[in-house]
């Protein structure tokens, strides 16, 4: 069934819209600042050589060859699909900078993986105070951009005294803060309080549902899709002639989802509670988040359930938010969590709870949330032009990033 609807939401992509026009404040390019914009990437996302050149950001209307086509020059960063925040972030500034990923000597050692990583080549070496870069993260992406950002400014307490007793093991200069480098966050669809879906620990099914629909849709056989859950830290590299079905079902099987170390953890609302309670909203920084609804209200029950324009593949998880609740343990979960994109809880998206935050009425506040009024129909995967209904269409989808980059490279340097 889900080929079936891969196939649809293929088609959907060559389809005009007809409805829920995206938000924006900015109405002419400014240049102001002309800091590189960097997409990042949520769960199961995936890099521009990965999928048959099938993009994330925009499946076959590649969002980054538009922007830069515009004038914005932007890239697409490719982090672990399906790691926790901490080792994204880390990729993540690797994969920018160049070098080999250090995962930091404490972190390694308390959670049980490789201190190292992969080696990257860089795409932006010149990348400090002066040349600056704006961040933009969708779904996970957004709390991955955050705690990077938080690594910079701020660095690691817990690996600066590691190195103040193993001095002899160095230290990654990520973890020794002090790096005022990035000029804006922007958050779409980010869960950033976590999502009720997490805490139902049903993640694992959903990644391999998600990555199973990502290849029917090019096209790819079950046993040789181009994909790589990118977890060589924890011993999971694909094998030589390994299926990918048997690489998945090994990911899927592994210890770490036992772990704190790992995305659905990062995703649950314990887990986010954990990471807000020290990455901040640093002053220097200006922030935005874009939040999507594409649930209604049920007149009988009160429960929240997903339009039909929905990505099918996300019912099942719109009507698990829709009627969640919780007493114990924290956060208590209420019928306020009920809204929701099918993945993301409306509530969850707009900013990290207790930082400071106004609703985006013209002015923009440097050291404060943004956020933008909740765009109602739009879905999760709308954000990043991968629904499966044709609501949100290649024009809609292109003025939406058109619009944000011209709201970032006006900002004042």
């Amino acid at each position: 069934m889900r080929y079936v609807l891969s196939s649809l939401f293929f088609c959907s992509l060559l389809m005009p819209a007809f409805s829920a026009s995206a938000e924006s404040s900015s109405t002419s390019e400014s240049s102001g600042n002309d800091y590189p914009i960097v997409l990042v990437h949520g769960l199961t996302g995936w890099g521009r050589d990965e999928l048959f050149g099938f993009k994330y950001w925009g499946g076959m209307n590649d969002l980054e060859q538009y922007l830069n086509n515009s004038g914005h020059k932007t890239y697409t960063a490719e982090v672990g699909p399906i790691s926790s925040n901490w080792d994204r972030a880390v990729e993540l500034y690797y994969y920018i900078t160049g070098g080999t990923v250090d995962y930091g000597a404490a972190h390694a050692k308390e959670f049980g993986h490789a201190r190292y990583g992969q080696t990257f080549p860089g795409f932006y070496s010149e990348w400090n105070g002066k040349n600056k870069i704006h961040l933009v993260g969708h779904s996970m992406g957004g709390q991955t951009i955050r705690m990077l950002t938080e690594l910079l400014e701020n660095g690691s307490q817990s690996e600066q005294e590691y190195y103040k007793a193993h001095p002899e093991e160095g230290i990654s200069p990520l973890f020794e803060g002090g790096k005022h480098w990035v000029h804006s966050v922007t958050t779409l669809a980010t869960p950033n309080n976590g999502s009720t879906y997490a805490d139902a620990e049903t993640v694992k099914t959903l990644v391999k549902n998600m990555v199973t629909d990502y290849a029917a849709v090019t096209g790819a056989g079950g046993e040789n899709i181009v994909y790589d859950f990118k977890m060589d830290q924890w011993g999971l590299k694909r094998k030589p002639e390994e299926s990918f079905l048997t690489y998945m079902d090994r990911v899927m099987n592994s210890s770490i989802w036992t772990s704190k170390d790992i995305s659905s953890y990062d995703l649950n609302t314990v887990g986010a509670a954990e990471l807000n309670n020290w990455v901040k909203t640093n002053k220097d920084v200006y922030y935005f988040s874009y939040t999507g609804d594409a649930s209604y209200k049920g007149l009988l029950t009160g429960h929240y359930y997903p339009l039909p324009t929905m990505t099918p593949l996300l019912w099942d998880s719109s009507l698990f938010i829709g009627s969640y609740t919780r007493t114990n343990p924290a956060p208590v979960i209420d019928k306020s969590w009920w809204q929701n994109d099918g993945i993301v809880n409306v509530k969850s998206s707009k900013y990290p709870f207790g930082q400071a935050n106004k609703s985006f009425d013209g002015t923009i506040q440097k050291g404060e949330w943004n956020y933008y009024p909740v765009q109602y129909t739009w879905d999760h995967f709308d954000f990043v032009g991968l629904s499966e209904a044709h609501v949100i269409g290649i024009r809609q989808i292109n003025d939406f990033y058109l619009n944000i980059a011209n709201q970032l490279h006006g900002l004042p340097k």
